[in-house]
């Protein structure tokens, strides 16, 4: 198999080769290395290497099923993981920090691990912003991550280097995290599907505060180029554990056998910005075709005047307020251990970072429980709106990707619309759902007339993960977006 054979076929297509006897697990492990040593020079989305490790896996896979044993429903398919709070044993881990570029974690989270049980190989770890702190891919660590449609703009973040390993056919699947958007915002950047389910399905284990994922809840899920594959690597990471007070039971999704659902008789809530977002007229246009696919799929859509009651700059710095305690928390952790990087490493962390750290530490208890009031009424409004349809529909981002800068401090927009929006995060119509819980997904809704991808993004009501995956097979069967990958993935060249 070809690395760019392989770059063509989704993870279940791969799949049906390996059962068939058609190519081994050890093929396809090494078309992946090949993919990404022709690719990453121009993208630059894998930053540790674990080609030895995959190699063995692949070829214990190949072992198995030689005296026909199958790992599991991944079986020998390579995968690619998150260089952030997504810990694989023995696999550097940076953060995608200089201070901790060094740092090898001893345990595997639960999510990886389910994977790796499930058969999956992993290749190696993708870039992300240090800590995961925007919704753009890059670091003084490794620098911008591209997206495959132009090179000289960000691919998204913060699961960026995931996103654009996707769309490249570095791997069929990557696995991200998303806390405020980090694999929905990568996702619309890069032309590819990403899916976060309910909070709780997918559980955070590991962390010095088992509680600490749910303000704002943070999620961990896949990156895809269909939606079966996200439907079947969703399953996979899904499920309470013991280590996580806040996972729940998931007995009632099957997001395989949803895939052929459809949506006749949904109705759907077109809201063209939230009520309160400046949208580049581009996204709106390619956004506002897009939905319409919905209806030969037998959905009814309204263009709804639904507004929340914060501005969008407020609800960006409730987000950096609340992500802002988490920050504060990490870092007291790394000194705890030993490692204290605002007092020794300053250089290295961000200043954006900095500036939400200082403002954690002055706020209060009162100021810490008053945000979860104003996240209340975001969640009663959106509640609201899901209580007279099945989904919701918005643009997954404000604007198309940004130019690229050369010193690892890549930046969102200044403004949109002639709007001024706060760079880190206020451009980005996903941080709400994470105040929220609900399922959201989202799917490539187009190009623009200047060749840049456009992100839809589509809510379902809490639990109904069964539905957002119906809804976007239905996109993806009106509306297919691979034509389009595999075009941009023809004209990848390694340029390093």
């Amino acid at each position: 198999m070809t690395p760019e054979q392989f770059a063509t076929l989704d993870a279940v297509s791969l799949s049906s080769w390996l059962r068939s006897g058609r190519c081994s697990a050890l093929e396809l492990t090494h078309a992946a290395i090949d993919r990404i040593e022709q690719t990453n020079g121009v993208l630059n989305a894998v930053v540790t290497k674990a080609y030895d490790a995959a190699i063995a896996a692949a070829k214990k896979a190949d072992d198995a099923a030689g005296s026909g044993q199958w790992l599991g429903p991944l079986h020998g398919i390579p995968i690619l993981i998150k260089d952030l709070f997504d810990f694989r044993q023995g696999i550097r881990n940076t953060f995608g920090c200089r201070a901790t570029k060094e740092f090898v974690p001893d345990t595997t989270m639960t999510h990886i691990a389910r994977l790796e049980e499930a058969g999956a190989v992993i290749v190696g770890k993708t870039n992300t912003p240090e800590f995961g702190h925007k919704g753009i891919t890059d670091n003084l660590l490794f620098g911008p991550t591209a997206t495959p449609f132009d090179h000289s703009r960000n691919a998204g973040g913060s699961s960026g280097g995931s996103a654009a390993a996707v769309a490249a056919g570095m791997v069929p699947l990557a696995q991200g995290s998303d806390a405020g958007g980090s694999i929905r915002i990568p996702a619309a950047w890069c032309g590819v599907l990403g899916v976060k389910l309910s909070f709780g399905r997918v559980p955070n284990t590991g962390s010095v505060n088992a509680f600490g994922s749910g303000a704002p809840f943070v999620h961990a899920g896949p990156l895809a180029r269909t939606v079966r594959d996200a439907a079947l690597m969703a399953q996979i990471m899904a499920g309470p554990h013991s280590g996580d007070p806040l996972s729940v039971p998931v007995a009632d999704m099957n997001l395989a056998k949803s895939i052929d659902v459809g949506v006749a008789g949904a109705r759907i809530a077109y809201s063209p910005d939230w009520g309160c977002y400046p949208v580049d007229p581009d996204v709106h246009e390619v956004v506002g075709q897009a939905v319409a696919a919905f209806e030969p799929a037998g959905a009814q859509v309204d263009r709804v005047g639904f507004a929340f009651s914060l501005s969008h700059d407020e609800i960006a710095q409730l987000w950096l307020r609340q992500v802002g305690l988490i920050y504060l928390e990490m870092f007291t952790a790394f000194a705890d251990a030993g490692m204290d990087l605002l007092k020794n490493s300053p250089y290295d962390i961000p200043a954006e970072i900095h500036q939400i750290v200082e403002r954690a530490t002055t706020m209060t208890a009162l100021d810490a429980r008053r945000d979860q009031w104003r996240r209340t009424t975001l969640y009663h409004e959106l509640e609201g709106l899901l209580a007279d349809y099945d989904f919701v529909v918005t643009p997954t981002l404000s604007t198309t990707p940004v130019v690229n800068e050369k010193d690892g401090r890549t930046l969102g927009p200044h403004q949109v619309r002639g709007v001024p929006v706060e760079r880190t995060i206020g451009w980005c119509l996903t941080h709400p759902v994470n105040f929220t819980g609900h399922p959201a997904a989202s799917v490539p809704a187009g190009i623009t007339p200047r060749g840049l991808p456009v992100g839809m993004q589509i809510i379902a009501r809490r639990w109904n993960d069964n539905g957002l995956i119906a809804a976007c097979a239905a996109f993806e069967r009106q509306r297919p977006w691979i034509p389009t990958l595999e075009r941009v993935c023809s004209t990848l060249v390694d340029a390093g």
